[in-house]
């Protein structure tokens, strides 16, 4: 048998065709997925030959292509990246209640995370479209599939059956979400490892653990509970907007009970979601070979049940009961998150302990923050997700105020227009550094010229000046992966800030930046307007671009492969945080 040249391409992709030169190119094993492929001159075998080796095309770009539903993916980034924190801990021998109490705040995370993508999707329907647009009839005319909930004195005009109405949406959402979850799960965390007799005890590297890549017990607690907690952040938004007025003078008396028995039913099963979460504790040392507990798959359906009986509790009509101004219930997004800033916060001093008392050897970047910054990176992209999504459909529906006129709406949630106006401040500081790289790059690579020489002692050629160059510019770029560390901890920081200033600023004004500014100076008050406005359409935009790269990637293979790409490589830990990553 001659040589064997086996040839694999990189991430881009390529044909066996173009690998091998060979427009006949004929695949020799494997499937469509990923094959071996030959030149037609290579089918058969031949004597050896040193001068030309068999030549073999390994082809493996659908692995990472897949289908176009892959495309979808790239809208739960937030809690992949969540996910990930959690193997981002500090590696501590020992400490097991530090060990314990990072793992309980990243799934407390992630499980605010859900609860802001469903909060997130009632906003587009039952605040912006139920609540406020099918309310004004300057804004329901405009489009003829939903002016049928503003016809006055139809059966669609009561505010609460609106809101029953609307709540399909996200509740179906929900359930995509424990649907794609436990497809995933019944594939992979289901899968019963192999029996292994290990030669170390069992103290060998964590990846090769029994229970490690096992995850059908945690993986089915997270499911349940937050698929539950999906449910009831539908159930919040319609209980507020009825209980505010059953418990005005003006209520209906009969309809309060049911009302005020309904939430707690719902707070009680909240605490139920929170007790899971926080006791839903991996265990790699063994497999969890243990049925999920009949609490614990009983849980969405009770939700599921509870959410049935408030839809049936918001149809009565109330009297004089009308929707104007934002829903009640968007006061619940700088609670939300003034919530998940204190989670990070929490996490970023539990990780510190962990890192001071590891060895020297074992520590990470960022003094042991990388954890706690990709867990703040996954909320901001959530909140980006979710207020972009809102500004984008709260102008559609109202392009008066787009265009600088008298809005027919109030628009999203306050917190959304605060967090916008916080973002051209944290792209003016992105900017910064990255300018600030490429100087010190372009500088270095100048440096780094000289010495090029000396690395190849046993070059006797007049060297090529470009070639140098090129070099010393590849030196150069190669050792920006020293400084991005520092330079993601000053984003992390500089959003931290901006975060809790913008919460800040909702909770306490309850109006946009511009008009709590109204009355300050003239600067501050252009200030306050320009960046509110530049900031909602950069967040837009943003959206706009996430939505183009997942159309390009739905029909493009190539662009699928990115995606997949990047998914592989976030996705290879167990999910320890997050079940719907």
């Amino acid at each position: 048998m001659p040589a064997l040249e086996l040839l694999v391409h990189g991430v881009g992709g390529a044909t066996p065709q173009e690998m091998l030169g060979d427009p006949g190119a004929v695949r020799v094993t494997g499937d469509r997925t990923a094959a071996i492929h030959r030149a037609a001159d290579d089918l058969t075998d031949r004597p050896w030959d040193d001068e030309r080796p068999v030549r073999e095309a390994y082809t493996w770009s659908n692995l990472t292509s897949g289908n176009g539903a892959r495309a979808l993916w790239l809208l739960l980034l937030p809690f992949m990246i969540v996910n990930m924190a959690h193997w981002m801990r500090p590696a501590t021998p020992g400490h097991g209640r530090s060990h314990r109490w990072y793992d309980v705040l990243i799934r407390l995370t992630a499980l605010s995370l859900t609860v802001l993508l469903v909060a997130g999707a009632c906003v587009v329907t039952m605040d912006l479209l139920a609540w406020q647009c099918a309310a004004a009839p300057l804004c329901a005319d405009r489009s003829a599939w939903f002016r049928f909930l503003a016809e006055p004195g139809g059966w669609w005009a009561h505010p609460g059956r609106r809101l029953a109405l609307a709540s399909a949406l996200p509740t179906l959402l929900v359930g995509l979400l424990w649907w794609l979850s436990r497809r995933t799960w019944s594939a992979y965390e289901s899968a019963y490892p192999p029996v292994r007799l290990r030669a170390d005890n069992g103290r060998g590297a964590q990846l090769g653990l029994p229970g490690f890549w096992y995850g059908r017990g945690v993986v089915g607690r997270l499911r349940a509970a937050h698929t539950a907690a999906g449910l009831l952040t539908i159930v919040a938004v319609l209980l507020t907007g009825s209980l505010i007025r059953d418990l005005s003078p003006e209520g209906t008396p009969h309809l309060l009970p049911v009302g005020l028995a309904l939430a707690g039913v719902g707070g009680a099963l909240g605490v139920m979601v929170l007790r899971i979460v926080v006791r839903a504790g991996r265990t790699e040392t063994d497999r969890d070979v243990r049925p999920l507990p009949r609490y614990v798959t009983a849980l969405p359906v009770a939700c599921l049940l509870l959410l049935l009986l408030c839809l049936v509790h918001s149809m009565p009509v109330r009297d004089g009961f009308e929707s104007s101004g934002a829903h009640p219930s968007s006061w619940g997004f700088p609670v939300l998150t003034a919530i998940q800033l204190v989670l990070v916060v929490m996490l970023a001093a539990v990780a510190i302990r962990l890192h001071l008392t590891a060895p020297r050897t074992d520590r990470g970047v960022l003094g042991g923050l990388g954890g706690p910054a990709a867990a703040l990176l996954g909320c901001a992209l959530g909140g980006l997700l979710t207020g972009g999504v809102a500004a984008r459909f709260a102008d559609w529906l109202d392009p008066h105020s787009t265009l600088g006129g008298p809005g027919i709406l109030t628009g999203p949630p306050v917190l959304h227009t605060w967090q916008a106006a916080t973002l051209p401040a944290l792209l003016c500081v992105v900017a910064v550094l990255a300018l600030v790289l490429a100087i010190r790059t372009r500088l270095e690579s100048r440096g780094l010229t000289a010495g090029v020489l000396g690395r190849y002692p046993e070059e006797s050629r007049r060297p090529h000046e470009v070639r140098t160059t090129r070099l010393a510019s590849a030196v150069a770029r190669a050792r920006l992966t020293d400084r991005a560390p520092g330079m993601f901890g000053t984003v992390v920081i500089a959003s931290l800030l901006l975060g809790s200033g913008a919460a800040l600023g909702a909770g306490l004004t309850g109006v946009t930046p511009a008009t709590a500014a109204r009355d300050w100076p003239g600067p501050v008050s252009g200030f306050a307007s320009l960046s509110q406005a530049v900031g909602s359409w950069s967040m837009g935009i943003g959206v706009v671009v996430l939505v183009a790269m997942g159309r390009r990637a739905y029909r493009d293979p190539a662009a699928r492969r990115t995606v997949g790409i990047l998914w592989d490589v976030g996705t290879f830990w167990p999910r320890a945080a997050h079940p719907f990553a």
